[in-house]
């Protein structure tokens, strides 16, 4: 193995961040602030939905519910009695892009965090049990009767992403997978995708809060060092497409659901791009509040679309055109035709009606508002570090994207929704009340 690399600090952002790796590979970002007596451990894995092979999918998902189940010097359920019982807070969340794990905890119990994360990174195969396994797999089916199968218009993620991606890419599938794959893999499967993807050369650990660089690369060194390199570990699947879709899809569904619903849905361009950096202005004057246009012309304006279930909004998924998606709902009284009828009035707008300076202004604004939100807190810094350093190379490149938002201008906003909107290239999912076929 190479010794670690030097720490690099980093300018640009508006807290410090200094970065280091360790001889096995792990990248470790730290960002240090003394406002309060707290920190957050957050590691993201380079393994999400996109990865899965053929007859693995959900894979990456049941992991997230495997990894508090106990590893090696950890026993089940003992990971999250640690973390809450020392006055912290944790979660994991999967998607199509990556995984992550994150804790939030006194800063006297960062040590504690580190130990956790690095045992269940090395530790977790030797610990894993059939026992451990089917309990899991029939919590992942629980999630998906409540969360997908058992809400009204629950299943339109399922139901969009393989209409907006062709079979075989890798966003084609959900992240919840198919049960058919998780039932049939065995243990040992299970096993191998763990050993081949949760490695610390395919991770990115980030630190923030009350803590110092030094020690937290000295406690990296401590309990990560050991962990072995994963050598080949399998890129994903390629995503490249070579623009919108050239013929638009629907389809029509016939459920028990309270009012009659429609998404709309449009390939666009990978986050991080300045095409996409044009549709997350695009759909903050489209969809973001009582004054979007859709708001104002469906809710307000038309009284067609309730305004509690009316918007817009993109999924940024950084490894192939992300999708955009419209939606609303109709108000009582009103068909399914009349509300499908405004909405593309609406959406057409964007390419006919140049972008006003007051919307350009309030969109700018709202986005503002939320990027300074989402790094109020040490969790939401730590999160946006790791997901800048694994998906764009540099944690400090998350300085740049809401200066880029704010450049957006009227004209890129238009060029992006003539690219993007078209007709020819639409997903359209409805909802109508009634009884399942």
């Amino acid at each position: 193995m190479t010794s670690p690399s030097a720490p690099v600090a980093t300018t640009g952002y508006p807290w410090p961040i200094e970065t280091t790796q360790l001889a096995n590979g792990l990248r470790v970002v730290v960002s240090e602030d003394r406002t309060a007596p707290v920190v957050c451990v957050n590691l993201w894995y380079d393994v999400g939905s996109r990865h899965e092979p053929p007859g693995q999918t959900g894979f990456a998902h049941l992991f997230e519910h495997l990894m508090f189940e106990g590893s090696q010097h950890v026993k089940k359920t003992e990971h999250m009695k640690l973390v809450q019982g020392n006055g912290g807070s944790l979660n994991a969340t999967t998607n199509p892009d990556r995984t992550n794990y994150f804790e939030t905890m006194p800063s006297e119990h960062l040590e504690l965090a580190l130990w956790l994360e690095a045992d269940r990174m090395g530790g977790l195969v030797p610990a894993l049990t059939q026992e451990t396994l089917d309990n899991q797999r029939e919590v992942v089916k629980n999630e998906r009767r409540q969360r997908y199968e058992n809400v009204p218009y629950g299943d339109a993620w399922l139901r969009l992403l393989p209409l907006l991606y062709p079979e075989g890419h890798p966003y084609h599938h959900s992240t919840i997978g198919s049960m058919e794959d998780l039932n049939g893999a065995a243990l040992d499967t299970f096993k191998a995708f763990h050993a081949q993807y949760y490695a610390p050369n395919n991770a990115v650990l980030t630190v923030v809060g009350d803590t110092t660089p030094a020690e937290v690369f000295a406690l990296a060194e401590k309990y990560f060092g050991a962990i072995a390199t994963v050598p080949d570990i399998p890129a994903a699947p390629d995503g490249t497409l070579p623009g919108p879709a050239e013929e638009a899809v629907r389809e029509e569904v016939t459920a028990k659901v309270p009012a009659a619903r429609i998404y709309l849905s449009h390939r666009t361009y990978p986050f991080g791009t300045a095409g996409y950096d044009a549709i997350t202005v695009l759909s903050t004057v489209l969809g973001s509040g009582r004054g979007s246009r859709l708001y104002q012309r469906l809710a307000d304006g038309a009284r067609i679309a309730q305004p509690d279930y009316i918007g817009a909004y993109g999924v940024d998924l950084a490894h192939a055109p992300a999708p955009l998606i419209i939606t609303a709902t109709a108000k009582d009284g009103v068909d399914l035709a009349t509300l499908e009828a405004g909405l593309v009035e609406v959406v057409q707008s964007l390419i006919d009606e140049p972008v006003t300076a007051d919307e350009l202004n309030r969109a700018k604004a709202l986005l503002t508002t939320a990027w300074w939100r989402g790094v109020s807190t040490a969790y939401g810094r730590a999160d946006l570090l790791g997901r800048y350093a694994t998906q764009f190379g540099d944690p400090a490149t998350a300085a740049d994207r809401l200066p880029k938002w704010l450049a957006v201008t009227a004209d890129d906003v238009t060029e992006a929704a003539r690219h993007v909107l078209r007709p020819e290239s639409r997903v359209t999912l409805t909802y109508v009340p009634g009884e399942p076929s």
